[in-house]
């Protein structure tokens, strides 16, 4: 009898000692819904839920040495990229997406922790454009994000719209922009149907196809790490085989359930915690 194997996923991101982000969000994101992870660690980063003290990164040729016997071993099926903190780590992942038979990544364009500590200078963030951008199976920036690589004030589902047409014009293929920081209420027409729940509000603009996902907005404070998490909850259900339209509904789910358990663990912003991908 032939053992299934599940979907082979590689994270390619910083490592959060605390477990509430980076790599260690990845690698229960990945588990969860049925893949099995593996990981190459960007930077060491020194941080909690309450806030970042610092950071060693590793170089370009330290990252390439880790994920080299990851694809030399496994046949990688799904990957996505979080923390990417220099411009030399940057080219040295674009090269490896490039040159290896590594499926198109879920690129998480992490540029600033729940803290608000900046994780990647104005350097980097023009070599994600250039370089991996165009490599994307997806680009997910946050709204502070998608306002930072565009210049656009995003203050509505309109400018998410806009926003995620300007970042797919620099190269990325689709691109989701993830409402979660920008706390509206629901459109006029749900208002008109008398729903007046607060909404997460995510646009994702496949090829130009636009899918507009709404869910309920989940309270209880702020959340580390599920940025990560859905990114990595993406690259998981498109390993699965899912559409991508499928897969960001699917991860949305995940995120919100895990967002629902999440634990107030430590002193600073509660953490996301499921056991399970339903």
């Amino acid at each position: 009898m032939t053992e299934k194997m599940p979907p082979i996923a590689l994270t390619i991101a910083g490592l959060d000692p605390s477990g509430g982000a980076g790599v260690l969000a990845d690698v229960r994101a990945f588990a969860a819904l049925g893949c099995f992870p593996t990981a190459a660690i960007t930077s060491l980063t020194f941080q909690n839920t309450s806030g970042v003290a610092g950071a060693l990164h590793q170089s370009g040729g330290t990252v390439r040495a880790q994920v080299l016997p990851i694809v030399e071993d496994f046949a990688v099926d799904c990957a996505k990229t979080g923390m990417l903190p220099t411009r030399e780590v940057i080219a040295e992942v674009a090269r490896l997406f490039r040159e290896i038979a590594l499926p198109a990544p879920v690129v998480d364009p992490v540029m600033r922790a729940t803290s608000g500590d900046d994780l990647i200078d104005d350097d980097a963030v023009s070599c994600l454009v250039s370089d991996l951008f165009p490599l994307a199976r997806l680009v997910t920036p946050n709204i502070p994000e998608a306002e930072r690589l565009t210049g656009l004030r995003i203050s509505d589902e309109g400018s998410m719209r806009e926003a995620a047409s300007r970042i797919r014009e620099m190269g990325a293929r689709a691109v989701l922009v993830k409402g979660g920081h920008l706390g509206s209420r629901a459109s006029n027409s749900d208002k008109e149907t008398g729903c007046s729940t607060l909404q997460a509000i995510d646009v994702l603009d496949n090829e130009g196809r636009i899918s507009v996902f709404r869910a309920e907005m989940v309270g209880g404070g702020e959340i580390h790490g599920s940025g990560c998490t859905l990114s990595a909850a993406i690259a998981a259900c498109l390993g699965q085989g899912m559409t991508l339209e499928d897969a960001v509904a699917k991860a949305k789910q995940f995120v919100t359930a895990a967002i629902k358990g999440s634990l107030a663990i430590g002193h600073g912003a509660r953490v996301l915690f499921t056991d399970s991908g339903d």
